[in-house]
């Protein structure tokens, strides 16, 4: 249930398009703005890195390895802090939690971009890790709680999509950055645009009311409540699974398609476009075909388990087929899944348990990152990277569609449960 109500629409515009219900006519992408923004900007930021290191290690005079270390500060503190900001957001509302995380983000971008030495620089990417562990949850938890009902997978979909969007053009656009005006300036028009995004965020982002007081249990206690739900509990089991298997088989995706097809650098750098281009289409259509099951009475994420399954099929496409053209068309059915997959996720976590979205939402990109370690590791014990792909890529895709289904399953049966309970 929304918590902003739909603007009021002339009976011509209601004519025009009879087909939508009155809460989809509601839905202004507009209004999202500045959360859209900074997805996007924190999408960008992901990659960001990467092509620079090079240059970064030679500018503050270390290593290659050394500088790689502000990549893991990065993900690591975001990590391990997501589920606790996400309860802040939870208790203080989003609006506070964004401005803070947002804020930060800006700071941080500052300081990598004065860095001088590794220290500040690994420092300032461990706050951007900070910060994005604060303002990523709340923005889901914003979009599933305020958009309406009827669109609300479009609407988290949407995001997703530019979030995919950001990761696509971080890469290139770092480059470009880097040799238009060197590295610093890539971190500079981070900090410009996300502190365009904040008067966007104070008009658009309202304060939320207080939870009620049943809802203060301990901290620790909230903070794990969502693996005490047997739903959301199996779904971040199978994130972890999902994402063992897709991002853990991603991390060798490049080395995959050099062994087999000896592409050069800058093909593989078309082929992260067309991995954006399959997350981006997943994104949109999951959050699509979530919204027309909804409207057709079915709340039990019906299509989880084919997102598995497609996964499954794109990464065995990929490493197994004989040609490449086959190979790419299997890498856009793997990030077709991948898009469609976690625009469901973000939905459930977003409606499972409302007081918690935040919480549940910071817990599904712990469980992503864990998923990816642990996925990169067990590909890499291979001493074929096509082997080691195909057995834990496709396999555990497989092992996520099975429960996939056992958590669709699981809302058909609350949901019967609850429509037999006399009262509900």
């Amino acid at each position: 249930m929304s918590s902003i109500s739909d603007p009021p629409r002339s009976t011509d515009e209601a004519e025009e398009v009879p087909e939508l219900p009155a809460s989809a006519r509601g839905f202004d992408r507009w209004r999202y703005a500045g959360v859209f923004l900074l997805l996007f900007l924190f999408g960008t930021e992901t990659f960001l890195v990467s092509p620079l290191l090079p240059t970064i290690a030679d500018s503050v005079h270390t290593s290659e390895a050394a500088a790689a270390s502000s990549v893991t500060a990065y993900v690591l503190v975001y990590a391990v802090a997501a589920p606790f900001l996400g309860l802040l957001s939870d208790r203080l509302g989003r609006r506070r939690t964004l401005l803070v995380g947002t804020l930060l983000f800006v700071l941080s971008n500052a300081a990598a971009a004065l860095s001088t030495g590794l220290t500040l620089l690994v420092v300032s990417r461990a706050v951007a890790g900070l910060a994005a562990a604060a303002a990523g949850p709340a923005i889901w938890a914003h979009i599933a709680e305020t958009a309406p009902e009827a669109v609300r997978g479009r609407a988290l979909g949407l995001g997703m999509a530019l979030f995919s969007l950001g990761q696509v053009i971080g890469v290139p656009l770092g480059g470009f950055l880097a040799g238009l005006a060197g590295w610093r300036s890539a971190f500079w028009a981070l900090a410009i645009g996300t502190a365009a995004a904040v008067p966007l965020l104070l008009r658009q982002v309202g304060a939320a009311a207080a939870p009620a007081p049943a809802a203060r249990v301990g901290a620790v206690r909230a903070i794990l409540a969502g693996w005490a739900d047997p739903t959301l509990r199996r779904a971040l089991l199978v994130n972890t699974v999902f994402n063992t298997a897709n991002l853990g088989a991603y991390t060798f995706l490049g080395a995959l398609l050099v062994q087999r097809f000896d592409l050069s650098v800058q093909a593989l750098g078309l082929v992260g476009v067309l991995v954006g281009a399959g997350s981006m289409t997943g994104s949109l259509l999951g959050g699509r075909l979530g919204d027309r099951a909804r409207t057709a009475g079915r709340s039990d994420l019906p299509l989880l388990p084919l997102w598995g399954l497609l996964l499954a099929v794109g990464i065995a496409v990929a490493a197994e087929a004989p040609g490449l053209v086959l190979a790419l068309a299997g890498v856009t059915v793997w990030f077709v899944a991948s898009g469609g997959f976690v625009t469901d996720q973000q939905t459930l976590a977003g409606t499972i348990a409302p007081e918690l979205r935040a919480t549940s939402s910071a817990w599904l990109t712990s469980t992503m990152y864990a998923g990816t370690g642990v996925g990169a590791w067990a590909v890499g014990t291979f001493g074929d990277v096509a082997d080691g792909t195909l057995l834990v890529g496709a396999g555990l895709a497989l092992v996520a569609a099975l429960g996939g289904l056992a958590v669709s399953l699981g809302l058909r049966r609350a949901a019967a449960a609850t429509a037999t309970t006399p009262g509900a």
